[in-house]
């Protein structure tokens, strides 16, 4: 297969399509998880709809990359898979095709941009592929994996565009239309494609009245420029937390799929990712990535019509633990339940102490204390403290400030 199943006429074959889809579902058994999707009290309060988590995060590997990349290279001739596979990534295709290729006995090597986090690089290694480290972006790193490749005679992976590898990805939403079947609305983290394409072709074949929504970062919105031009548009520096969607073009086949079956996609902005990962986390206890969450963050956004029966595809967790504390602090921050007090006070026994009864008097907790003495911004004297508070409610900090100042505190900036 080179290309996805038209009529005669130039539409979609669905029907063929869906053929394949399901052939790729009975082949990719045994391999691949079928990952649960789970009813959401939570959301469903928030957005007053009922609310269904893919959770892909708990696929093998950690993403719903393993498919396409398995299906990818079970197509292949066994003598070509043994001749090596290569593929570029900075993470959950990276694992996908390790993975693959280990469950297949072939040798993967994967071109990493030589910023990859170490521990997606060891996690890529750990599934036996090769890594080798080169330029600064995907499309640097994606040159030099085709360059080896034609030296070394090694059959490229792509990560979303390639019909075996979107036909792959199209097992997801098979999962999902089984295990909620009054499923209205499927919304889908979009990079490059892969993944929405492959699920609008299994979707509109089955329930072509079922809404398909696809979600991008704002600095990554490839596919959202792509659509309002009517031709597919790179974007040279996309940026955004979402690693797995921080994609600058779109594929042939993936923008063609995404034009004629999807019904929407909408972009979210960074903000509403890191709330996004918070509320998923303390909310549903599910552990997402950046890009895992951006469907989640549509809807908490208000960005996808909130109606009936709502899946949300939590495409992956691979993420960084370093980052992820980060987040947590910043999406707290954010919501108003932490907060930093900065006073400037005399430098007298007692002092803090007075400050910390204040902050108890609120209910307030004490997360960190930090004094600063030394130095000429610091009159002598004087100290300045900076205090980290929880707070009991949202946006309780103002009011701790406040009652700081009437007991005769002083705020510095």
């Amino acid at each position: 297969m080179t290309d996805l199943p038209r009529t005669p006429s130039g539409h979609f074959d669905l029907p063929l399509a869906l053929e394949r889809i399901r052939a790729a579902a009975a082949q990719l058994a045994g391999y691949v998880r079928e990952t649960p999707t789970v009813y959401s009290h939570t959301f469903s309060e928030s957005a007053g709809c009922d609310v269904y988590l893919k959770l892909e995060n708990l696929q093998r590997t950690g993403s719903f990359k393993l498919r396409g990349a398995l299906h990818m290279l079970m197509q292949l001739p066994e003598e070509q898979r043994r001749r090596g596979l290569i593929a570029a990534s900075a993470g959950n295709h990276a694992q996908g095709v390790a993975l693959a290729a280990q469950l297949l006995s072939a040798q993967a090597t994967v071109v990493m941009p030589e910023r990859t986090a170490l521990v997606k690089i060891r996690r890529t290694e750990d599934y036996g592929a090769r890594v080798v480290l080169h330029g600064q972006s995907w499309d640097e790193a994606q040159a030099h994996a085709l360059a080896l490749a034609a030296t070394h005679g090694w059959t490229p992976v792509h990560p979303f565009d390639d019909p075996h590898v979107i036909v792959g990805q199209g097992t997801v939403a098979l999962e999902v239309l089984e295990q909620v079947p009054e499923v209205g609305t499927i919304v889908v983290p979009v990079g490059g494609g892969g993944l929405i394409a492959g699920v609008a072709l299994a979707v509109k074949a089955l329930r072509p009245e079922v809404r398909v929504v696809g979600v991008q970062a704002s600095g990554a919105a490839a596919m959202v420029a792509s659509l309002a031009a009517g031709e597919r548009v790179s974007i040279e520096h996309p940026t955004t937390l979402a690693e797995g969607i921080r994609v600058g073009s779109t594929g042939e086949h993936t923008f063609d799929v995404v034009r004629a079956l999807v019904d929407e996609v909408v972009q979210v902005e960074e903000s509403e990712l890191v709330e996004a990962i918070v509320q998923t986390l303390s909310k549903s206890k599910v552990v997402p990535e950046g890009a895992g969450v951006a469907s989640i963050a549509a809807l908490v956004a208000g960005r996808v019509e909130a109606r009936g029966h709502l899946c949300a595809v939590v495409s992956g967790g691979n993420i960084d633990l370093n980052q992820l504390g980060r987040l947590i602090e910043s999406g707290l921050a954010e919501q108003g339940f932490t907060h930093l007090v900065r006073l400037r006070m005399v430098d007298i026994s007692g002092q803090l102490q007075a400050v910390l009864t204040v902050v108890a008097e609120a209910g307030c907790n004490i997360l960190d204390v930090r004094h600063h003495r030394g130095g000429w911004r610091v009159p002598i004297g004087f100290v300045d403290v900076d205090i980290q508070i929880e707070t009991r409610r949202a946006g309780q900090g103002p009011e701790v400030e406040a009652l700081l100042l009437e007991r005769g505190f002083r705020a510095r900036a």
